[in-house]
């Protein structure tokens, strides 16, 4: 059986096949760099988005019948959860391999592993057919949703900075920033057409799957455009710096292939015994992101069409609205971020945001779809200014060595604490204070953000080493 070392070798014969190759990536097109760093984040957020629109929509029904509609709610609410518990643990997967053996074959991997189980849960029989086998192998798909997307966004981001031109990297690090919006709204807009061309009973009973089994196609998509890819000229130097025998992109004549010893180290250890601070800051820079996007989306969702009455096509023709602010947002705060900093930027947002916590229970409260849409408008396009600065601000944080996986777990931690039991908490509130105390989240949220990016150095003019 071959050892770790002849392996770790092999991959990175393939992954650099040579130098006129890896010399030949600085050629390669800005705009293929940048859609291909989008692609594949958009993708992948369609595939979590879908079932976070389910959730509010079919997935208490399908998979915890026999119960009243509250239990149903948050019984849905929890299996969405999961898989921001397993983000982080594919960031770390996906980052030790990352870190260890290039960017490329890692983005191929999480997006594989997203699409396989999205296009499970679309073929899943509910609850009537197989009983508790059912809402168990669901948890299960849904944590490999966690998985792929944790090791998705990491290497997106990477992809995206380590090829940007100095004073770039702000833009460059927006596009994977794009796929969120724009996966949302494909998201909410094949839902939508749903619900024209369905009435309730047939959405409930198949409709619902198939814009999970829709992924399938558009994963082949996103792996064309990737396997296209050379490694990154960051990596590249990088990799080269400890291993001087692939210089030429394969192991000089006479060479042993021996990894140094700074190779050996696992770069989860790296990370957390000297870019431990970095991580813990990065991960509560991101939480006001998570609370803005998903109590917004999926709770407001959730709370509209049960509470409020207002009819599902509606409501989800108002998130149609309301994302297109977070798509404006992305590239606007990307220039800025170029131009003044991010730490400006977040802060400017992140006091924005902690704001509009004390309009979301007068607003939203309203039944108005007026003021509904425009304070969903309001959160989104705060989400994605708050958003589109860390495309290029977490793999600032940290050196080649660790980037991918810190970068990545950064962006996932901050998941579990933002994200991940948002619609849960916020349904316990609204049963429990009422309304305000989800808009109190909201600005909790992005104060404990504000405060994460004051204790920050601004990162804009670092060099990626």
């Amino acid at each position: 059986m071959p050892s770790t070392d002849t392996m770790i070798s092999q991959n990175l014969t393939m992954t650099f096949p040579s130098n006129r190759q890896a010399s030949s990536s600085s050629s390669f097109s800005t705009t293929r760099i940048a859609f291909a760093s989008f692609i594949g984040t958009a993708i992948e957020f369609y595939d979590f988005y879908i079932y976070g629109l389910a959730v509010a929509m079919v997935i208490g029904p399908v998979f915890f019948p026999g119960s009243d509609p509250a239990a149903q709610a948050l019984n849905a609410f929890l299996t969405f959860g999961i898989a921001f518990l397993a983000r982080p643990l594919g960031a770390l997967l996906f980052g030790h391999f990352g870190d260890r053996i290039g960017r490329k074959t890692t983005l191929v991997a999480s997006l594989l592993v997203m699409g396989v189980s999205t296009t499970l849960i679309g073929v899943l029989p509910g609850y009537d057919l197989i009983g508790w086998s059912a809402p168990a192998l669901l948890c299960l798909l849904r944590f490999g949703q966690g998985i792929g997307l944790g090791g998705e966004w990491g290497g997106a981001a990477l992809l995206a900075a380590e090829y940007a031109p100095k004073g770039k990297r702000g833009w460059f690090g927006m596009f994977p920033q794009l796929g969120p919006p724009v996966g949302f709204l494909f998201a909410t807009g094949s839902f939508l057409l749903l619900s024209q061309w369905l009435d309730d009973a047939q959405f409930r009973a198949w409709g619902w799957r198939i814009p999970f089994l829709a992924s399938a196609a558009l994963v082949i998509v996103g792996l064309y455009v990737r396997l296209k890819l050379a490694e990154t000229p960051v990596f590249l130097k990088s990799i080269q710096a400890v291993r001087p025998e692939f210089v030429e992109g394969r192991p000089v004549h006479g060479s042993t292939g021996s990894p140094r010893t700074d190779f050996r180290k696992l770069p989860l250890a790296q990370l957390l015994s000297h870019h431990a601070a970095p991580l813990v800051l990065g991960a509560l820079a991101m939480v006001v992101c998570y609370a803005l996007f998903y109590i917004s989306t999926v709770f407001s969702l959730s709370y509209g069409v049960t509470t409020l009455g207002i009819s599902r096509p509606q409501f989800l023709s108002m998130l149609c609205v309301a994302v297109i602010f977070m798509a404006a947002a992305t590239p606007l705060a990307a220039i800025a971020g170029d131009r003044y900093g991010r730490r400006p930027v977040l802060l400017v947002a992140g006091s924005a945001a902690f704001l509009s916590g004390f309009l979301l229970a007068p607003m939203l409260d309203s039944g108005s779809p007026w003021q509904i849409t425009i304070f969903l408008s309001i959160e989104l396009f705060l989400m994605g200014a708050t958003f589109a600065p860390m495309g290029a601000l977490l793999p600032e944080l940290f050196p080649t060595a660790v980037r991918y996986t810190g970068a990545g777990s950064a962006y996932n931690l901050g998941g579990i604490l933002g994200a991940s039991l948002a619609p849960y908490l916020a349904q316990q509130l609204v049963l429990h204070g009422g309304l305000a105390w989800v808009g109190g989240y909201v600005s909790a949220a992005a104060a404990i953000s504000v405060l994460a990016v004051l204790m920050m150095r601004e990162t804009r003019d670092k060099e990626l080493a």
